[in-house]
């Protein structure tokens, strides 16, 4: 069995992910992978730097992601190349871990921990969604504390994701994280006995 692991920025997505490998489940990180893609002496690697410059490749051989970031941001077609390199390459890595998981241990849930799961269009790749969800509100007043950025810069990260409530409309699970950690504890607790997990 597995599900995929998402929600908005600040809204406490990696707190879930622990909690449920806490009780035993498998977790495949995205973002993890997005990293490993890149590695250095990576095919995606060359890749990159071929298409954005030699200078984002650091002395010790990896990616500047930093200045990749600027360099891309805010230029779609960039953008658009970028994802062209990395997407594939990180889907393919993401379907062939939960396909040994699932081989390797079939009683087991498999977390897909996938932040971008709506806006990537990717609901495909699992069996259902959590949406790990607080208030918009909440979410920009953690986003400002966790990251010391203004209200501005904050609205401007939010506005770059899907809002939360669209992806809480469209969960088919939802784990609301506004409440303090026990109550989180307690609804992952909900989950995982009503699926028969323990």
């Amino acid at each position: 069995m597995n599900i995929g692991l998402t929600g908005g920025i600040a809204c406490g997505k990696s707190t879930v992910a622990a909690m449920l490998v806490g009780r035993g489940a498998l977790l495949v990180d995205a973002d993890r992978i997005a990293r490993e893609v890149v590695e250095p002496g990576s095919p995606v690697l060359a890749q990159v730097i071929e298409r954005f410059g030699a200078d984002l490749l650091q002395p010790d051989g990896s990616l500047h992601r930093k200045k990749l970031g600027e360099r891309v941001f805010g230029n779609r077609e960039a953008l658009s190349d970028l994802e062209g390199i990395l997407h594939p390459p990180i889907r393919a890595t993401i379907r062939a871990r939960m396909e040994e998981y699932e081989m390797l241990h079939p009683d087991k849930l498999v977390v897909v921990d996938i932040p971008l799961l709506y806006e990537s269009k990717l609901q495909w790749m699992v069996s259902q969604v959590m949406v790990v969800y607080v208030p918009r509100s909440v979410q920009l007043e953690r986003l400002m504390i966790r990251d010391g950025i203004t209200e501005e810069q904050a609205e401007k990260r939010l506005q770059s994701q899907l809002p939360i409530e669209d992806k809480r409309a469209m969960a088919d699970m939802i784990i609301d994280n506004s409440g303090t950690l026990q109550d989180t504890e307690r609804q992952v607790d909900t989950f995982w006995t009503e699926r028969g997990l323990l």
